[in-house]
């Protein structure tokens, strides 16, 4: 096949609805701009070094390809943006500026080299967002493609902020660096410490538990994201998890309730399949809380809560809120927890079997 048609010889070229449209058309040169700014991005993505950064500009040059596949087919729903996806960039947006802080001042572009090949591209983004604005006008246009071409701009401007601010050593792994040099003793002991909350139920490993050791986790956790390793799971995640766990489930003719918790514990999502017990759905979140309290399974829980073992003072003193049988664990991304999975329809090792399930597809869906 030649990578020549000689179709376009002639100033001309083809759109969906229309034919011969020449290519000084304002559609055209929309097109041609996004993709400008497609081929800008995979070059930063050549420059960066933190691989979930990566992944999140590759799902930008899929979101701006479907912006071209509207533009050249305005009428197909398909090729229609969902405020999701503004929305990501904006909870993306929000995160980088809680790393570091933003000047407030005019910034010369130049501070580092990746850094420059971002504002690059963020002025790109804004040409881009004209040509659409004037496409808008003469045509008709998208106005969820209008306001991602707006909040993506706004993110490059952001991102390049940050690396800026990281090659000075001002984000919060400078902040680590600062604290391992001062104290290396107790910055091993923020990173490998566990936090109890049963008293003295379990003390293995354990550090005192002080307002700062908050504050080093959350800087441990972006130094960790940094390495490549997602500081917590989220609700997209969250429901290609459950999904899938709800297919491997029906194979297995369980019906369940499957809970899906953040590392803080808190829900993040929960799924209720067909013919499940309603009370599964407490025992479900229960086992996800439970399983990010202690950092294990609750299959593993249970067999340390017996008579001098280590977490029998916290079984013997707890209240409910945790549950010491099968079905719950930890979700990690390396040493990491980024959320908790708990499972309720079966028994005991029948729920800590789909967990299992649940871990050894959860690098493919986060």
């Amino acid at each position: 096949m030649n990578i020549y048609t000689k179709n376009g010889d002639r100033g001309t070229t083809d759109l969906v609805q229309s034919k011969n449209v020449s290519k000084s058309d304002d559609r055209i040169a929309l097109v041609g701009t996004v993709d400008e700014l497609t081929s800008h991005l995979g070059l930063v993505k050549t420059m960066i070094s933190d691989p979930e950064t990566i992944r999140f500009l590759e799902k930008i040059q899929g979101t701006l390809a479907t912006l071209m596949a509207g533009v050249a087919d305005p009428y197909n729903h398909a090729y229609k943006l969902h405020e999701e996806k503004t929305e990501l960039l904006e909870e993306e947006i929000d995160r980088l500026a809680g790393l570091f802080d933003c000047p407030k001042k005019f910034i010369l572009p130049g501070s580092c080299r990746i850094s420059a090949e971002i504002d690059v591209a963020r002025t790109v983004a804004r040409r881009a967002e004209r040509a659409l604005a004037l496409v808008s006008v003469r045509y008709g246009a998208d106005n969820a493609a209008k306001k991602y071409m707006n909040r993506l701009a706004d993110y490059l401007y952001m991102l390049a902020r940050y690396e800026d601010a990281r090659s000075q050593g001002q984000t919060a792994s400078g902040m680590q660096k600062e604290i391992s040099a001062a104290d290396p003793q107790r910055s091993e002991a923020m990173k490998d410490g566990i936090v109890s909350e049963f008293g003295n139920g379990y003390t293995e490993g354990q550090t005192e538990k002080d307002p700062a050791a908050s504050i080093s986790e959350a800087v441990i956790r972006e130094v960790l994201q940094r390495m490549g390793i997602q500081g917590r799971i989220m609700l997209d995640s969250a429901s290609r998890l459950i999904q899938k766990i709800e297919g491997e489930a029906k194979k297995r003719n369980m019906k369940a309730v499957i809970a899906v918790c953040s590392p803080e514990g808190n829900p993040v999502a929960v799924h209720v399949m067909d013919g499940a017990f309603l009370a599964g759905f407490e025992e479900a979140m229960k086992k996800a809380y439970t399983a990010v309290a202690v950092r294990r399974s609750t299959m593993e829980l249970s067999q340390l809560a017996g008579t001098g073992k280590a977490f029998f003072g916290a079984a013997a003193a707890d209240s409910g809120k945790l549950v010491f049988s099968g079905g719950g664990v930890p979700l990690k991304m390396g040493d990491v927890v980024i959320g908790g999975l708990g499972i309720s329809g079966g028994n005991a090792g029948e729920d800590h079997s789909l967990c299992e399930y649940g871990l050894s597809i959860l690098p493919a869906v986060v």
